[in-house]
């Protein structure tokens, strides 16, 4: 499953240049340790955790739409929002990733400035790269496309690159939109681009409220939880059919996690179609319904939904999970996380931005990043790790959390 070993973003609110990970065509990042399956930011209200999730966000937007659109969407505000304040420089965005294991990494960089004329977001410059396949894995990525305001060219093929004057096209677009988004239509011609697109459009970035989890849906299967969570009875409708020993091993989690709570089942009113979930408590005669069920427990119980999908989606992105949750289950669930990014084939890279300490108990320093923010108003990011300090208080079996409660993860 594709893989993301690192990301940079520029100019995207208070995130005025942060890097994570390894990017093989920034010579500053090409020897620096890949991204973890999981990746934990830390760090405290308003250093910009968010900006981090929502830069995911806004890339995968521009997949689906128009920037001016993506610019707008989930209360954004348009470009001058997002824009760092007083820089006059694009938001610029880089992925670095591989489709499996063994293929070649490959670059993606987009820039996104705005329109003199017009004052509408653009797309100043496109950018895909990778190492010739008879590199052996060293020599400088080469573009397979490359465009400036839309226009520019693509090396048609699986292998192509630039210098291959035989596989070279001169393509342009309409630069209020991301060219690969109508080059991927082209699949025999534009594998590669085919295979970023759908990569990106499989990101699960967790919007779930347990507010929307409360919503009774019509019944009807659906196989994939959706990112507010409000099909959650759908969702299961479909795994107790389709399948029934993954969805025991969920609700026998659910059982061990949460005291009290003993079976969950959908149940289809037949005058209304609406399909409820019912959670029967052992303390209660009757059971009840999702609209009467806590915070925590919906939000556990959809978090095991998603980490248990038999199709998961290859990047998930969670923004504060430990909100509404007892603090003697975010241990549990960090753990959840990491088994599952770490685990059989077909799991998926997971990020998470947390600011509670009893979470980051559970992790290693090489997965978590420590997200602060300067004096200027701008975030930087370092990875734990890198403090050979704080890599020797955990190897000596002190918590990382409690190491960070404790200020020992500042800045010194």
């Amino acid at each position: 499953m594709a893989k993301i070993e690192g990301l940079k973003i520029q100019n995207y609110r208070s995130l005025r240049e942060i890097a994570m990970g390894k990017i093989g065509t920034d010579p500053s990042l090409r020897n620096a340790r890949p991204l973890t399956p999981l990746t934990v930011v830390i760090g405290k209200n308003g250093v910009g955790k968010s900006s981090i999730f929502d830069a995911f966000g806004f890339l995968a937007d521009c997949m689906e739409t128009d920037l001016e659109t993506a610019c707008n969407a989930r209360s954004r505000g348009g470009y001058d929002k997002l824009v760092s304040s007083g820089t006059e420089q694009p938001i610029v965005i880089t992925i670095y990733y591989r489709e499996s294991k063994n293929d070649r990494p490959i670059t993606y960089e987009v820039s996104i400035g705005k329109e003199e004329k017009t004052g509408l977001p653009i797309v100043l410059s496109e950018r895909l790269r990778q190492r010739a396949k008879s590199s052996g894995g060293s020599g400088k990525p080469r573009s397979f496309l490359h465009l400036d305001k839309g226009k520019g060219t693509i090396y048609i093929g699986e292998d192509a690159l630039e210098g291959d004057e035989n596989s070279k096209r001169n393509v342009e677009f309409d630069a209020h939109k991301l060219a690969i988004v109508s080059l991927a239509e082209q699949f025999k011609e534009n594998p590669r681009v085919a295979q970023f697109k759908k990569f990106i459009q499989s990101w699960y970035l967790s919007y779930f409220t347990p507010d929307s989890a409360r919503k009774i849906p019509q019944a009807g299967i659906q196989k994939h939880l959706n990112l507010h969570g409000d099909n959650i009875g759908n969702v299961v409708q479909f795994m107790e059919r389709n399948h029934p020993v993954i969805f025991k091993k969920i609700l026998d989690e659910i059982s061990r996690k949460i005291p009290g709570i003993g079976t969950i089942k959908p149940y289809r009113d037949s005058v209304t179609n609406n399909l409820y979930l019912l959670f029967e408590d052992k303390g209660f005669a009757q059971p009840f319904t999702q609209q009467q069920m806590s915070d925590g427990t919906l939000k556990m119980f959809s978090y095991l939904l998603l980490l248990n999908d038999p199709e998961p989606a290859p990047f998930i992105c969670i923004e504060e999970p430990e909100n509404g949750l007892y603090h003697k289950l975010l241990e549990t669930l960090a753990k959840e996380f990491r088994e599952h990014a770490t685990g059989k084939k077909g799991s998926s890279q997971i990020f998470i931005t947390t600011h509670q300490p009893y979470f980051v108990d559970a992790l290693d320093p090489e997965e978590v990043w420590i997200l602060e923010k300067g004096s200027n108003g701008f975030s930087s990011i370092r990875r734990a790790s890198d403090d050979d300090v704080v890599k020797n208080m955990v190897a000596e079996g002190l918590p990382l959390g409690g190491l960070w409660y404790s200020d020992y993860l500042d800045r010194r």
